[in-house]
């Protein structure tokens, strides 16, 4: 997931009060009744884990998706962007994962609503289904740099093969998986020959046998708990896996790959800040008047916590640090036009600069970022809004927008957090279709087919855009009555559904990397004749391409029997296989 800007509590060292919300949320949205981990057995529950991976967890701690599902059991939606939809090669891959655990560990009882809840909860189940044909997701997913800041600490363990990075190593995939504990959990869930993090098959069954892991029986309350820890150790972790397997338990159904919906809120951005040491410290005791200072429960130290301890004894006194100066205003801090075309990143990143009212840089100020408007474009990671700190320069800069599908423009908005009365900077950003203004066969073979059969070569075609390869151009392909007439024909050559009927349009097709776009097998019905195929792309660009459908014409080879000189006795017949065979003679 994404990169961590400002502070995270560390996995393992949640104060009470965060953990307390954390369950007052699962109540409310009518999960199971789950408690709070008692103190020291979220690190026990680690340990007992180490034997899966050295580093005490499958995701290394990374941040997760902390959105609750809502609080009605879900029902079939108008659209398909529902939370209780599932992708459909995502949903696939978790059944898939369920089936081969029952019967390689039948002991474990995994409920492929697990994975699901899982899913949910790393990766937004593969940033919405997002993923080819295959299940491998069209972008990797890389969790933050696992450098120690606000996180663990991991070295390098693959030479970045999987995250790209070759000083540490980060949370790859739909599943979220460190590199390490995926060269000794990796599965092959998709029969390819490989073990691939970016790919859900592979994903959902690694995790599947992650989580029976020491001989788990996951129908046991305890052991369902403990494998969901030994992913993340975090209490919050639980409980809102735990509200999501709840919530698919309930009911889901299956949605178009990359039509789901990305979650909203992260672990890593609600809680901003410098990283939290794991402390011996005992807590305070309780102030008897809360709202009159003193910590009301909370751990010295901890966000949100006012302890107020004595002065050191010895002659000593305590001096406060000094406050820090007051934001007064945010400025543009050098970001230039926000444009990318759909799918890409956007080459500039929104920075803006907290100033205070006379003037100077104000660090260590937390400031919002969020994308407003009709949009599916999204933060690295697949977040909506991020928090991020200014430095010592009083900047700070949002992580890297991604486009989605959809073209339009939209906001993003920088506030700074808590101080209401300063007016927020607002960035115009566009997301622009991709576009072709040529497209042609690649190649020159007639298209020829006889009736009620198999065209025996596809249609290929590549689109450019002032004479460069056009990728990822939208296009449609339909079988049109003449050229004057682009209405679709009720006869002739034709493509399959995927129920294999016949259909003569076909919409949502994408060139690739290359700006070639292949089209899918066409068959002929009985109807003889020319026919003719319209190709649009994207920006206008049109192709149009003969089809024939013909009976074979008769083989113009001479028979034996008129050659003159050729003896009956010299006739070839056939055999009983087609073989031609010479009748001996008599």
């Amino acid at each position: 997931m994404a990169p961590v800007f400002g502070r995270r509590l560390r996995r393992g060292t949640m104060t009470a009060a965060v953990a307390a919300a954390a369950v007052a949320a699962l109540a409310a949205s009518q999960a199971p009744g789950v408690t709070d981990v008692p103190g020291g057995k979220e690190a026990a529950a680690g340990a007992a884990d180490t034997a899966e991976t050295p580093d005490g967890s499958a995701t290394g701690d990374s941040p997760y998706y902390t959105d609750l599902p809502p609080l009605q059991s879900p029902v079939p939606p108008k659209t398909s962007g529902h939370e209780a939809g599932l992708p459909a090669t995502v949903l696939d891959a978790y059944k898939k994962a369920e089936s081969a655990l029952n019967a390689d560990r039948p002991g474990c009882n995994l409920p492929w609503q697990l994975l699901a809840a899982i899913g949910k909860v790393e990766s937004g189940q593969a940033r919405g289904g997002r993923v080819d044909a295959d299940g491998t997701t069209l972008k990797p997913i890389l969790g933050p740099v696992l450098n120690g800041n606000g996180f663990a600490k991991i070295t390098d363990t693959d030479k970045g093969a999987y995250d790209g990075d070759t000083t540490h190593d980060r949370a790859v995939g739909p599943m979220q998986f460190i590199p390490s504990t995926w060269a000794t959990s990796g599965r092959d869930g998709n029969g390819d020959g490989k073990k691939d993090p970016n790919n859900i098959y592979d994903a959902a069954l690694a995790a599947g046998y992650y989580l029976c892991a020491n001989d788990r029986d996951l129908s046991v309350e305890d052991d369902l708990h403990q494998a969901i820890l030994s992913y993340n150790r975090s209490t919050e972790y639980l409980n809102t896996v735990l509200s999501w397997l709840e919530f698919y338990r309930k009911g889901t159904h299956e949605i178009p790959d990359g039509s789901g919906t990305l979650p909203d809120d992260r672990s890593d951005t609600r809680y901003p800040g410098p990283k939290v040491p794991v402390s011996p410290t005992p807590r305070p005791k309780p102030n008897p008047n809360p709202g009159k200072g003193g910590s009301g429960g909370q751990e010295s130290g901890h966000r949100g916590g006012t302890s107020n301890p004595k002065p050191p004894t010895g002659g000593g006194h305590h001096t406060p640090d000094p406050k820090p100066a007051e934001v007064d205003a945010l400025a543009n801090a050098g970001t230039g036009d926000l444009v990318a075309k759909t799918g890409d990143a956007f080459a500039e990143r929104v920075a803006v600069r907290a100033l205070s009212e006379e003037g100077d840089f104000v660090p260590k100020a937390k400031v919002k970022f969020r994308v407003v408007g009709d949009t599916d474009t999204r933060f690295e990671g697949g977040a909506r809004s991020v928090v991020v700190t200014t430095g010592a320069s009083g900047k700070a800069t949002a992580p890297e927008l991604e486009a989605g599908e959809k073209a339009g423009e939209f906001t993003v908005r920088a506030t700074v957090v808590g101080h209401r009365s300063v007016t927020g900077v607002d960035f115009d950003a566009e997301v622009t279709a991709r576009l072709a203004d040529a497209v042609a066969r690649t190649g020159d073979k007639p298209l020829v087919c006889e009736p009620g059969k198999e065209f025996a070569d596809r249609v290929e075609v590549k689109a450019t855009y002032r004479g460069k390869a056009a990728d990822g151009v939208g296009a449609t392909a339909t079988m049109i009555k003449s050229v004057v007439d682009a209405t679709a024909n009720d006869k002739g050559p034709y493509f399959k559904d995927a129920d294999g009927k016949p259909v003569r349009t076909l919409t949502g097709l994408k060139t690739d990397a290359n700006g070639r776009l292949k089209l899918p097998k066409m068959y002929a019905d009985d109807a003889a004749g020319t026919y003719l195929l319209r190709i649009v792309t994207d920006g206008g660009a049109t192709l149009i391409v003969e089809l024939k459908v013909a009976a074979a014409e008769p083989d113009a080879t001479p028979s034996p029997t008129d050659s003159p000189s050729a003896s009956p006795t010299d006739s070839p017949s056939a055999s009983p296989s087609g073989t031609p065979s010479r009748t001996p003679s008599a």
